[in-house]
């Protein structure tokens, strides 16, 4: 009777490792059956539906769906199983306006109905560059309202709305499944000598997809994982796998060559740190420190590995220099001459803008190439003017708002920078920057305080 017992002490402890046991598998399948993958996207938006229906905790499980939509688009795309090139955005929009359906959404969220609308006189303005092409018109303004919409949405469901934070680590276990099965897949997609001839942002070392996004994905998953090490798994084997992929991902961002998601990594690691310092107590202060020394040593262990394996040319991309050591004039990758590109179609049309997605045209015209927009910001002040600048302080205003007003949320300063500086170097073409930010907007519970070991403001659980 004993050893049954023990037998299902042991089934109970291993229970936790399901989901990234089966999640390592995806990473194998999908690499050896790419085809699979497209079955498998449609399968897991039926399922979260079906979820939906059929559980009673409504805003639970449209958030984690959301989270294992935006978490696993980049993995989705990459292995060719979208529907859609945009299917991530869509199926995040659409479960939250389940969710708001069934659950609304608090009446202190109308800043983000204004940002929304705001940005609806772009859509005159468009006509102007794409005349009666009527196709790549609702084809230009689905692709460049997706982002916004998708942010708008998460705000209005996620403004205020009180949730256990052992409910909210499960939100962020759930985005990080499909970010490990992406990390095992990059891992086998690597040709098994690995040869970097430059310094550029390298595709073939980030699944055959773009290196930028790619990068964004996987800074985000060791932000998510370094903030699990601070604050813990209960179950200690659950605890060492995952610090495993933590390193995995590091690893596997600095070979991307794309700096952007590792240096917005590190930055809202720091801010995460500051905030968790400032609500413990001495106990708890004494285990971070140690933590964050043990940190540091392993990222210097993985730097010289990864610098290793480049043949030093890792230092060179982020010292900004080409592979014979030269400095590179622009660090920013020609990001700068878009820029400046967009202030001047602002400029020129300073109240309206020159219209939604109308910017690509404009580089061309101005810039002799035909290239999207880097950065969110100075696109809404191209292609919407005033209106622009309207929605961005609604954007950056409105969350601290609601923190004044007493909105508790440990990750707050995190996910907000998480966004805006994701997307000020990636855009908003992945559905991850706009659901983080409406994460940030969730007031946090924390449950009952305990004495001398978790933070003096608020208890963080372990999960």
């Amino acid at each position: 009777m004993n050893n049954i017992i023990k037998r299902k002490d042991k089934l109970q402890q291993l229970r936790p490792l399901t989901p990234i046991l089966l999640h390592v598998g995806l990473g194998f399948l999908a690499f050896a059956f790419r085809p699979f993958m497209k079955v498998y996207v449609v399968a897991c938006i039926i399922y979260f539906i079906y979820r939906f229906i059929t559980k009673k905790n409504k805003e639970k499980e449209v958030l984690i769906a959301c989270a294992y939509m935006a978490g696993g688009e980049v993995f989705f795309r990459m292995t060719k199983a979208m529907v859609f090139y945009e299917t991530g955005k869509y199926a995040v929009i659409l479960f939250l306006i389940f969710g708001m359906f069934y659950e609304g959404f608090k009446r202190k969220a109308y800043p983000y109905v204004f940002y929304i609308l705001l940005l609806l006189p772009g859509l005159i303005g468009a006509l102007d560059y794409f005349g009666t092409d009527l196709f790549l018109y609702r084809k230009t303004i689905l692709f460049n309202l997706s982002g916004p919409i998708s942010l708008c949405v998460a705000a209005l469901f996620c403004y205020g709305r009180r949730l256990k934070m052992s409910t909210f680590l499960q939100i962020l276990d759930t985005m990080l499944y499909p970010i490990i099965a992406m990390t095992v897949y990059l891992y086998l997609y690597t040709p098994e000598n690995l040869m970097v001839t430059n310094t550029a942002s390298n595709a073939s070392l980030s699944g055959g997809y773009g290196a930028n996004q790619v990068s964004t994905m996987l800074g985000l998953g060791v932000f998510i994982l370094f903030t699990r090490l601070l604050i813990p798994y209960k179950n200690k084997l659950v605890q060492v796998v995952m610090m495993i992929f933590l390193i995995g991902m590091a690893h596997r961002a600095l070979l991307t060559f794309s700096r952007g998601g590792v240096f917005v990594a590190i930055l809202i690691s720091l801010m995460f740190i500051v905030m968790l310092y400032f609500s413990s107590g001495l106990r708890m202060k004494a285990k971070l420190t140690y933590k964050i020394l043990i940190t540091f040593a392993v990222t210097i262990g993985i730097w010289l590995f990864a610098l290793s394996q480049t043949g030093g040319l890792l230092g060179n991309r982020y010292g900004n220099e080409d592979a014979l050591g030269r400095e590179k004039e622009d660090i920013a990758t020609g990001r700068g001459d878009l820029l400046s590109a967009e202030i001047d179609a602002f400029t020129d049309e300073p109240i309206f803008g020159i219209g939604i997605g109308a910017t690509k045209i404009y580089h061309e015209e101005h810039m002799g190439v035909s290239l999207p927009t880097h950065n969110e910001v100075s696109r809404m002040l191209a292609e919407h003017g005033l209106f622009g600048i309207l929605a961005l302080l609604i954007l950056i205003f409105a969350p601290l708002v609601a923190r004044a007003q007493g909105l508790n949320n440990i990750y707050f300063y995190s996910f907000l920078a998480f966004w805006l500086l994701t997307v000020a170097h990636s855009s908003m073409r992945i559905a991850a920057p706009g659901f983080i930010y409406g994460l940030a907007l969730l007031n946090l519970s924390y449950g009952k305080k305990k004495k001398n070991t978790l933070p003096r403001k608020s208890t963080l659980p372990a999960r």
